[in-house]
């Protein structure tokens, strides 16, 4: 009984409205800072989590996982059976054989750093989602021509048609070590591929036979690399694997030239985690001095309640109900707002680049071209628990000072 009249006083309180002007601001500013933290919170978490999205599905389904990259200037020569041991360890789902070779790319006047790896385009689609982004026509190119495919972003820069001959120059060395006249490949444009991110602008791929006639890797690969189940654990992974190998290689795996990318984005998370929860916090201290100064201003019911035998525990939980009330209403529209947000992220900042004629993610300086979301029931969930525990907590003090109200004192003066 004393449960369901507490909470019947507390929603009275907590839905009457003070004559006191400055008690309404505070209790409407805690209500909206409680709101705008909660959402905020969310919408950050989404778009964190859509990059991790994209950097698992995008760019890890083309980089790759784990690379053996050979010591010995012939190359690793019985790769294929080197490839067989290796698909043994359950880790490994597919094994691919490549050359890479780094050089410039000349069209006309203008050159660009390219780094072009030559595959077997078989085996490449087992350890890559490479063929997702590019299509059938230039596939069947490929494994036909002695030609090259480029990302989308450098076609376009360069101004390219498929069929179009490009220059590749690589850079070679003489016995003494010394720098030569560099080699030059004249290359047919198969087609392109489209990620949406930086690697249109510095990658590029030939056939396997292409890249060891013009690499000098003749009689064996420059390298494996390996697509394996668990992307996060490929350093470890790496080194089980490398140290096993009948071999000298240099083992390597995403994280070396990437790891920055997803590390940034932990540090994003958990900084903007932080920062938004003390926002909420700061909001939760205008739901304490709404509070007190709701006690101060019902000091006479507080003396008639008490006066009439009611409990110090009751009155805490009156007070504890109408401020959790300010905390709820916050927490109820900041979670709507914030899933409504992270929802449509995505295509709300599309329009607003396309109406202001501008692009907050440039191609070719991050690994998307978009601001990608993905909204987590888990993260709803700890943002509106936390934010609900906090105004529960900022409710506790003001509560408790309404039972110190003194009855004899009050209705006297009264």
């Amino acid at each position: 009984m004393a449960n369901f009249f507490s909470l019947f006083v507390g929603w009275r309180y907590a839905r009457a409205t003070t004559q006191n002007r400055f008690i309404r601001f505070i209790s409407a500013s805690s209500i909206i800072g409680i709101m705008l933290g909660c959402a905020v919170l969310i919408i950050v978490l989404s778009a964190m989590n859509g990059f991790e999205r994209e950097l698992k599905n995008r760019l890890l389904s083309v980089v790759s996982h784990i690379e053996f990259t050979a010591v010995e200037l012939e190359g690793i020569k019985d790769w294929q059976s080197l490839a067989a041991d290796i698909k043994n360890n359950e880790q490994v789902i597919a094994v691919a054989p490549f050359i890479k070779i780094n050089g410039l790319l000349q069209k006309g006047k203008h050159l660009k750093p390219l780094q072009v790896r030559g595959i077997d385009w078989q085996l490449e689609q087992q350890v890559s989602d490479l063929s997702s982004y590019v299509d059938a026509q230039t596939q069947s190119r490929f494994n036909q021509g002695e030609g090259i495919i480029l990302g989308a972003g450098l076609v376009e820069e360069l101004g390219l048609t498929v069929g179009d001959k490009v220059e590749f120059l690589i850079p070679k060395q003489n016995e003494s070590l010394k720098l030569t006249a560099p080699n030059l490949v004249r290359l047919e444009l198969l087609g392109s591929f489209k990620l949406g991110g930086q690697l249109d602008y510095s990658m590029g791929y030939v056939s396997l036979p292409v890249a060891a006639k013009e690499s000098g890797w003749q009689q064996g690969v420059q390298g494996l690399r390996l697509k394996i189940n668990e992307v996060f654990d490929a350093p470890s992974i790496a080194r089980q694997i490398g140290f096993q190998l009948p071999v000298y290689v240099y083992i390597g795996n995403w994280t070396h030239e990437y790891g920055h990318l997803y590390n940034d984005i932990l540090l994003v998370r958990q900084v903007m985690y932080i920062i938004l929860i003390l926002v909420i916090a700061v909001a939760c201290f205008n739901i304490v001095s709404t509070l007190v100064m709701a006690v101060n201003e019902k000091a006479g019911d507080i003396a008639i309640l008490k006066t009439m035998g009611t409990h110090n525990s009751t009155i805490i939980r009156i007070f504890m109900l109408q401020g959790a009330y300010n905390g709820i209403l916050g927490v109820v529209f900041g979670t709507i707002l914030g899933c409504l947000g992270a929802l449509y992220l995505t295509p709300l900042l599309r329009s607003i680049e396309s109406l202001l004629g501008v692009q907050f993610l440039a191609a070719d300086v991050y690994f998307v071209d978009f601001l990608p979301s993905q909204l987590v029931v888990a993260d709803v969930a700890v943002t509106a628990g936390a934010a609900l525990l906090l105004s529960l907590f900022s409710t506790i003090y003001p509560a408790y000072r309404a039972t110190k109200v003194d009855p004899a004192g009050v209705l006297g003066g009264q």
